[in-house]
């Protein structure tokens, strides 16, 4: 396995796919569409993906079931980088730090909306299995 600077383990796309619960396919679909990079490849051309590479692809395993489209993932992990870094100005800081407020407003309200709907199917198979004398 070919190695980056640090020495941070590699995660072939198969090991990433079973971490994350994400099909091969999306995550290459992912790569391609530049939400999440792999940090490496092999000597053989695959990719390799380091833990902060699994942990970016389980941020937007959780934006996807709330409706999020694919230009506001990116912006949200670009929000997120931003405010990790120091180097950031302070102007820069403030809209990533509105922006993540706003996702985290929408987030919620998907939460309350799902919980609803969760309700609404717990309802209904309680009402099924009395019907079908359960």
């Amino acid at each position: 396995m070919q190695q980056n600077d640090t020495t941070e383990a590699q995660l072939q796309i198969g090991q990433v796919a079973t971490r994350t619960e994400l099909s091969i396919k999306t995550i290459r679909h992912y790569d391609e569409v530049g939400l999440v990079t792999p940090s490496a490849r092999s000597a053989g051309g695959f990719r390799l993906y380091t833990e902060s590479d699994v942990q970016r692809l389980l941020l937007i395993r959780r934006m996807k079931p709330l409706g999020f489209t694919l230009d506001e993932m990116k912006l949200l992990l670009e929000s997120v980088d931003t405010l990790a870094r120091a180097d950031a100005s302070a102007e820069t800081t403030a809209q990533a730090r509105a922006f993540v407020a706003q996702c985290h407003t929408r987030a919620e309200e998907s939460c309350r909306n799902l919980r609803k709907q969760l309700a609404y199917a717990e309802e209904l198979t309680t009402l099924l299995a009395r019907n079908a004398g359960e």
